[in-house]
């Protein structure tokens, strides 16, 4: 059974209340679960379209 995560240890934070997972979580999984996370380092690979031209876009339009 796996063990809950541990805010500061597991690399997450809360942010109003949900549980967001940062870029080193990620690349410790190792690949893109898919669900479009805020910090995916994997450019949303397995996020299905259209969704991830958004999440692309919303990205691209930040670093701007």
């Amino acid at each position: 059974m796996k063990q809950p995560l541990v805010e500061g240890i597991d690399f997450y934070y809360n942010e109003d209340g949900y549980v967001v997972l940062t870029e080193v979580y990620h690349l410790k999984r190792g690949h893109c679960c898919g669900n479009g996370c805020k910090h995916c380092p994997y450019a949303y690979e397995n996020v299905p379209t259209p969704k991830r031209e958004e999440l692309l876009a919303r990205r691209q339009n930040k670093k701007e």
